[in-house]
């Protein structure tokens, strides 16, 4: 999982890309591709 200030550029690399608050942070999953996967703060 990548750690970035900035997850909006890696929301649009792929179609399948949600965005998800779970516990106060900010997270990217993908259930297709699941390198992915991100999360800010």
């Amino acid at each position: 999982m990548k750690i970035k200030n900035s997850i909006k550029s890696l929301r649009k690399r792929h179609r399948d890309n949600r965005v998800v608050r779970r516990r106060g942070r900010l997270y990217v999953i993908n259930k297709t591709i699941k390198r992915y996967k991100a999360r800010q703060g």
